[in-house]
């Protein structure tokens, strides 16, 4: 009985924590997907120093090229913009996954392109950064 009392107050314990920590990636996420296109701080705060990131071209690099390329001078205007759709977080103590549809809408092309992303978020210093991720391009047979 006693342990069951333990594991109950366990869980009620942790459940508005969890519940301020899906806020919180779910807000990082959306924020960093509505400015990442322009945004290089925005880019800085949410990849974590030591990422991997698999593109859905299948390049793997880490945060230092993602930053090295929001610093290249810009001819062109930005006529790109992202969305997240669908997005799920699953909380695992100080790790979590978040996976979602991104839309990737350009303007200049009236192009709109879906990936399927999937992240690895640590929290350090009780701060959420994304450690990893994934990027898969959804083929347009196969969007929904």
């Amino acid at each position: 009985m006693r342990s069951l009392v333990l594991a109950l107050l366990f869980i009620t314990s942790t459940a508005p924590a969890m519940a301020g920590d899906r806020e919180d990636l779910h807000q990082l996420l959306t924020n960093f997907i509505g400015k990442a296109a322009t945004d290089s701080q925005a880019h800085q705060r949410f990849w974590a120093e030591d990422l991997i990131y698999t593109s859905s071209g299948g390049k793997r690099f880490g945060k230092s090229e993602i930053m090295q390329g929001m610093q290249t001078p810009r001819t062109e205007p930005i006529t790109m913009s992202y969305a997240a759709e669908e997005i799920d977080i699953r909380l695992l103590g100080d790790t979590a996954i978040v996976a979602f549809k991104l839309s990737a809408n350009d303007s200049s092309k009236d192009e709109q392109r879906y990936y399927f992303n999937t992240g690895t978020f640590v929290k350090r210093k009780g701060e959420w950064r994304a450690l990893a991720w994934q990027a898969t391009h959804i083929p347009l047979i196969d969007q929904y």
